[in-house]
């Protein structure tokens, strides 16, 4: 699930991020900002999800995946849109 929050007075939304995947154990989300190198840590809540908040530029789109386990890429269902990848895919899509 991805939840949008934006402030008037701000140039970026707060953009949170919850996610559960059976047997998961780490749960990290790349792409954001165009960077696949550096993940982005979710943090396992008691109910067995994931949760992150990101801020995010206003006027933007994201690419970004799931990565669980360090070894299982999963799409967001609840994002704005896909996006094809290049290894034969798609990558979840933000719009703000």
């Amino acid at each position: 699930m991805v939840q949008k929050t934006y402030f008037k007075t701000k140039d970026y939304c707060k953009v949170k991020f919850t996610f559960a995947a059976e047997h998961a154990e780490t749960i990290e989300i790349l792409g954001l900002n165009s960077d696949w190198e550096n993940a982005i840590v979710m943090k396992k809540k008691k109910d067995g999800s994931f949760s992150s908040e990101v801020s995010l530029p206003k006027n933007s789109q994201h690419e970004f995946k799931y990565r669980v386990n360090a070894t299982e890429w999963i799409n967001e269902p609840g994002a704005d849109g896909e996006n094809a990848n290049t290894f034969g895919g798609t990558n979840s899509l933000i719009t703000l």
